[in-house]
């Protein structure tokens, strides 16, 4: 058995490498591989959220160690995130696999079409930021980890761009901080009822953790823009492989 999960680890870390420069939890790429690996929906998302955990504490740790965020604005989006993980995280047992796949399809076609940058070059730190915005926003994480099975940094980086106006290096680094929450909180019950593989989910997670502790170092390297249309392209793909897999699980279903 361990031999055959060692051709999970070159994915895991191009997981990783996304999670620390996107501020995602590295779902988007765990949860398409499972399901093309043979797991069944529930079980996929499932597994794909305990390994989020480990992928996005290593960004997490680089985050916190540089100062570069207000400690107020951690807890406020944590905190929204954790209770968001405990209401959803046992919502996905009560729909179908396709539904929780045309759900996926539908969030990331929604976030194409949303993105942008703030302002290129005017991100301003000392600005103050929406304590009660970015709890709402740590919700969403809740929502998406618990139900989706995707830690949810592609649905919080646009809603705290465009929706709070907050800078997108400092939007990326909040979503890692709050998708690890989110994805321990909704760990635990996926843990309890069984759902998840752990054997996976610690590949996956682990070698994704090592990778995006290195990319969160050079985040600033890197451009507003080029940020930005990275994660646009992730969103327009994903939207269209996500919902072909629905639409072969409903005509499944049907037949």
């Amino acid at each position: 058995m361990a031999w055959d999960l060692l051709p999970l680890l070159p994915l895991g870390i191009l997981a990783g490498l996304l999670s620390g420069l996107l501020g995602i939890g590295g779902g988007l790429i765990f949860s398409p591989l499972l399901l093309w690996l043979g797991l069944p929906p529930h079980q996929a998302l499932a597994t794909s959220t305990l390994a989020i955990m480990p992928t996005t504490m290593g960004g997490s740790l680089t985050h916190l160690r540089s100062r570069s965020l207000p400690m107020d604005a951690i807890g406020a989006i944590v905190l929204g995130a954790c209770a968001g993980g405990v209401l959803f995280s046992r919502a996905g047992s009560w729909l179908e696999g396709w539904q929780l796949l045309a759900l996926q399809s539908l969030m990331y076609g929604l976030l194409t079409a949303v993105i942008s940058p703030k302002a290129v070059g005017l991100e301003d730190p000392a600005q103050p930021l929406p304590l009660a915005g970015l709890g709402g926003v740590g919700l969403v994480a809740g929502w998406s980890s618990g139900l989706l099975g995707v830690g949810g940094g592609l649905v919080m980086v646009p809603l705290m761009v465009r929706g709070l106006r907050i800078g997108v290096y400092q939007a990326i680094r909040l979503s890692t901080m709050a998708v690890c929450a989110s994805a321990t909180v909704a760990s635990i019950t996926f843990l309890a009822d069984g759902r998840a593989n752990t054997s996976m989910a610690l590949v996956l997670g682990l070698s994704a953790a090592a990778a995006a502790q290195w990319s969160a170092k050079r985040l600033q390297s890197f451009r507003e823009q080029q940020l930005v249309w990275m994660i646009r392209l992730l969103c327009a793909f994903l939207a269209i492989d996500v919902g072909r897999r629905a639409l072969l699980l409903l005509a499944g279903g049907s037949a």
